[in-house]
């Protein structure tokens, strides 16, 4: 009994991990933003049972990182590295709100079609919109989020749409952190990154 216990989930590992690669290349191939719609795709092409369990967003993460790594080259590189680039203009120009960059861009699995993810710090959502109007900056508020989440914000650039989310002081004390969102960088790390990359190339190069 035991064994076979073993043996099943052996077996969920394994779907598991052949769902994220195969979700993973549907959202980096062909710009799927939805990833429960990736993910049970994926479980279709495999000719899975409906009902098999499914990787976390976290296993979905780490098979588009390794993704990138197998297939992205410079491609892929030029791609997270002006999107890094357009997300430092953000930093800068935001800089009042204490914003961090998020999210895959932040982390290195983003593809071509991922937000670049930006948190803002504000008792109200009002007062980043104003900054925005200020600044002559056209945006629009991102629609579907739930009611009681925090409001976001999307503008839209040539390199890809800019997700500004807005967090009370009170809410970014209190949000759990998963997987990517561990990794936030301010302005100064983002350029140091940056820096970094660049120096990488040069001696590549």
């Amino acid at each position: 009994m035991a064994r076979d216990t073993t043996e099943m989930r052996g077996r969920d590992s394994q779907d598991r991990a052949r769902i994220a690669d195969l979700a993973a290349r549907l959202i980096a191939d062909h710009g799927i933003a939805d990833w429960s719609l990736a993910k049970r795709k994926a479980v279709r092409q495999l000719l899975l049972p409906e009902r098999t369990a499914l990787p976390a967003d976290e296993e979905i993460e780490a098979a588009l990182a390794a993704h990138h790594a197998l297939f992205g080259g410079d491609e892929h590189a030029a791609t997270l590295r002006g999107q890094r680039e357009e997300a430092l203009r953000w930093l800068r120009e935001l800089a009042e709100f204490e914003p961090r960059l998020v999210g895959g861009v932040a982390a290195g699995w983003a593809t071509e079609h991922s937000d670049i993810r930006i948190e803002l710090i504000a008792d109200d959502s009002k007062a980043v919109e104003l900054a925005l109007i200020n600044g002559d900056v056209a945006y629009r508020v991102a629609p579907g989020v739930p009611m009681h989440a925090a409001p976001e914000l999307l503008i839209d650039t040539r390199r890809g749409g800019v997700r500004l989310i807005v967090r009370t002081p009170q809410a970014a004390r209190q949000r759990p952190r998963r997987g990517s969102d561990d990794v936030r960088l301010n302005a100064q790390a983002l350029a140091e990154v940056l820096a970094s990359e660049g120096r990488e190339a040069t001696d590549e190069g």
